[in-house]
């Protein structure tokens, strides 16, 4: 039978059963991406806290050596 433009079938409907798996399925997947969501969320704030301390240092080491030079240009 040859289906007219802007036909379709309608889905079968789901048994009980597969209803069943389906939910636990999306569970086992919600559990796995929070899981992936937590892993990643703690490696971003490790690195952003690494990054910070090393600016920290920077910063508290005193200016860049190139940056002293320019300076004592512009005042002569």
């Amino acid at each position: 039978m040859t289906k007219m433009p802007g036909e379709f079938n309608r889905p079968k409907p789901l048994t009980k059963v597969e209803r069943d798996a389906r939910k636990a399925f999306r569970q086992v997947d919600a559990k796995q991406a929070m899981t992936e969501h937590g892993i990643a969320e703690k490696a971003f704030s490790a690195n952003r806290e690494r990054l910070k301390a090393e600016r920290l240092a920077r910063e508290a080491a005193g200016p860049p050596v190139a940056a002293k030079a320019e300076t004592k240009k512009k005042l002569k």
